[in-house]
């Protein structure tokens, strides 16, 4: 498949993130023209329980009771997979009022990573909404799901901000790394960046080798057409990069995956959890 006609996955939950999950998929579908495929996976969890509740009681009235218990474990199924298709249905509702023609729905079970890894040969994207449907907003908690989908994808992950606002100005953090590098190839390539404002951002200290970075990445987003500014910015990437998405008013995150710099612990340990708590817009992370 050629990366024009690439799937948008997008993963949808009973949570308030699948809307903006939604939105967030049309708008890329309206930039680029590629379909969208919707995917509602039943967890484990969600399988009906095998456990034995009909203790020591007489034969006839323990065989009555576990048919009982058989025929309540078939009806949550029942209700689970109705939610789960209705949930679906919802979400077909948001692309089609947004204009998206080309749609698919798919009704998973098992784990969601497994989920991703059968249908991610086909995407371009992986969309999946920061917090999910049990995560605690007291506290802050992102999906338990995120972290795992980042690891385990190919493809270019969009973590959805918890709405979606009109995306006309980029951020891409920029370390010189091998997935930083697929980063700015990526925004070259894909016509979803055509005439946004890029601004590509190196955190640390200003060297010679950090100087040569930035201008080969300007100068490969100039050879496509797209003309962007660049600056190294003082601090650590955790805080430095919220601080500046938050004042210059970044519609959107772009960075690495994996890094050779302190960059790298944004993916591999718990930085990367706080930027994406602490950013209040979406931000891709590319392998």
């Amino acid at each position: 498949m050629t990366q024009q006609t690439q799937k948008i996955v997008a993963l949808v939950d009973g949570s308030l993130y699948s809307t903006s999950v939604c939105d967030h998929a049309a708008w890329i579908s309206q930039r680029t023209g590629a379909p969208v495929e919707l995917i509602h996976v039943l967890g484990r969890r969600e399988a009906p329980e095998k456990q034995d509740l009909s203790g020591a009681i007489k034969l006839g009235a323990r065989t009555a009771l576990l048919e009982e218990l058989a025929e309540l474990d078939a009806q949550r199924a029942r209700l689970i997979s109705h939610r789960g298709r209705a949930i679906l249905e919802d979400a077909r509702s948001i692309l089609d009022k947004a204009g998206v023609t080309d749609i698919t729905t798919r009704l998973r079970h098992g784990d969601i990573v497994e989920a991703v890894a059968e249908v991610e040969a086909d995407a371009r994207v992986v969309l999946i909404g920061k917090r999910g449907e049990a995560a605690d907003f007291a506290k802050g908690h992102l999906g338990s799901n995120l972290e795992r989908i980042v690891r385990a994808s190919h493809k270019p992950v969009f973590v959805a901000s918890r709405a979606f606002q009109p995306i006309a100005k980029i951020l891409v953090a920029y370390d010189g790394g091998i997935s930083a590098m697929k980063a700015i190839d990526h925004i070259a390539r894909s016509p979803l960046f055509r005439g946004l404002a890029i601004h590509v951002v190196t955190v640390g200290n200003e060297t010679a080798e950090v100087a040569k970075g930035l201008e080969n990445a300007r100068a490969l987003l100039k050879a496509a057409g797209i003309e962007a500014e660049t600056s190294v910015l003082p601090g650590q990437p955790e805080t430095a990069l919220g601080r500046l998405v938050e004042e210059e008013e970044f519609d959107m995150l772009v960075m690495g995956a994996y890094g050779h710099s302190r960059i790298r612990s944004l993916i591999i340990g718990s930085t990367t959890t706080e930027m994406i708590r602490s950013c209040k817009v979406p931000v891709v992370l590319m392998r």
